[in-house]
């Protein structure tokens, strides 16, 4: 099974629509942090809010939030 189907599968069941939900929720707050961020934390932060970024992508958020938000 192929990543995409295996997201295919589970973007029918509630729960993983309430995980995506949350990943947005927590890419949010990363995002919010970046005005507090001293430049150490800058490049950490901002690798948060790309692996966020990049399940939202795969799990084709837009869909889940649309069904299950």
């Amino acid at each position: 099974m192929t990543l995409e189907e295996a997201i295919q599968a589970l973007e029918h069941h509630e729960s993983f629509g309430t995980f995506i939900l949350n990943i947005h929720q927590l890419r949010e707050e990363c995002i919010s942090e970046l005005s507090k961020a001293n430049y150490e934390d800058l490049h950490q932060v901002s690798g948060k809010i790309l692996a966020y970024d990049q399940i939202l992508q795969l799990s084709n958020y837009e869909e889940i939030q649309r069904r299950f938000g």
